[in-house]
């Protein structure tokens, strides 16, 4: 009997034990809300894709006319991995240690040089002697909305940190990447400079769709019943291909000469709007490869290029858990 009601009173201690744990439990499933900021850099450069024609070096020429030559060449490389995000994040606790997080975030990245000149000798007619110079730089500058599921493992709360890792993807939504070229066009006749020009264009690169990959290691820190603050440390790599570009501005002297009845890129569709493709051959919508049937009333078949966005970044900002 008395081993009966022993067993029976075990039995009761454990059950009523089970619900405090379940209860326990049951207060960690949870939804939760995240908002911060980001500053990343980059981790891993790679050569630029060619601009406008340009291959992605830094060319410096020196001399002039039949003495304007190449003296010194650098391979431009970067990634646009670069600069600052702002997000917005949704996460829901499954248990003490799981959980799941959707990451809406804006990322504006910092110009990157892909492209440079130097006093490069582009005409020259001997009968008035006069010769023409450019230099031009190319900068580039990638924003970009982009979504962010995530799976979360908690480590553990400790005098109020609770440090956890994540892993997960990004899919960006919408996205480009803007390159801004200012060409200095320079004529002399001798050494008397007679003409000058000075032409800005802006061409607006969409891309394909992409996915890339980024972990994270993190800790959030108790400030209050509902509200913590956070910092993350995330690695993010992932690569973009172009789909289209659209030269949206073109000025000479700061006069518009895209959007004139004069404008002699007015009358080529071609020279404005391109399609990336994977391979150029004789069916192509490109001049040097399909001369005979180019349209110019279509875009131009460019081979496809891509950039990277890899980087490092560091996040600090608020959570609100219901």
């Amino acid at each position: 009997m008395k081993k009966n009601l022993f067993l029976l009173g075990l039995m009761a201690c454990s059950m009523t034990m089970m619900g405090q744990i379940d209860k326990k439990e049951s207060k960690t499933e949870n939804w939760y809300f995240k908002l911060g900021g980001s500053y990343f850099t980059q981790t891993a450069s790679t050569e630029f894709p060619d601009v406008g024609g340009q291959l992605p070096n830094r060319d410096v020429y020196q001399g002039t006319m039949s003495s304007n030559k190449l003296v010194s060449r650098e391979s431009v490389t970067g990634s646009f991995g670069e600069g600052f995000r702002g997000g917005l994040t949704a996460g829901y606790r499954f248990s003490t240690r799981l959980g799941v997080e959707m990451g809406v975030n804006y990322y504006i990245g910092n110009s990157k040089t892909m492209a440079q000149t130097t006093n490069r000798l582009i005409s020259y007619d001997p009968k008035t002697t006069a010769a023409t110079y450019v230099s031009f730089t190319a900068e580039g500058q990638i924003k970009a909305l982009d979504l962010a599921p995530a799976v979360v493992l908690f480590l553990g709360e400790v005098n109020g940190f609770e440090p956890y890792t994540k892993v997960g993807i990004i899919m960006p939504v919408h996205g480009t990447l803007a390159i801004d070229t200012n060409r200095d066009y320079r004529t002399f006749v001798g050494a008397t400079e007679v003409a000058n020009t000075e032409a800005y264009s802006k061409d607006v690169v969409k891309p394909n769709a992409t996915v890339g990959f980024m972990s994270v290691l993190g800790t959030s820190y108790k400030l209050g019943k509902y509200i913590s603050a956070y910092a993350e440390l995330e690695y993010r790599n992932f690569t973009v291909h172009g789909k289209t570009k659209e030269t949206e501005v073109y000025t000479e002297n700061d006069v518009d000469k895209l959007n004139t009845s004069t404008s002699f890129r007015k009358a080529s569709y071609s020279a404005t709007h391109s399609d990336y493709v994977n391979s150029l051959n004789g069916s192509s919508n490109n001049e040097e490869f399909n001369s005979a049937g180019f349209d110019e009333t279509k875009p131009k078949d460019e081979l496809s290029s891509f950039v990277g966005i890899s980087g490092l970044g560091l996040t600090l900002g608020l959570k609100y858990s219901l």
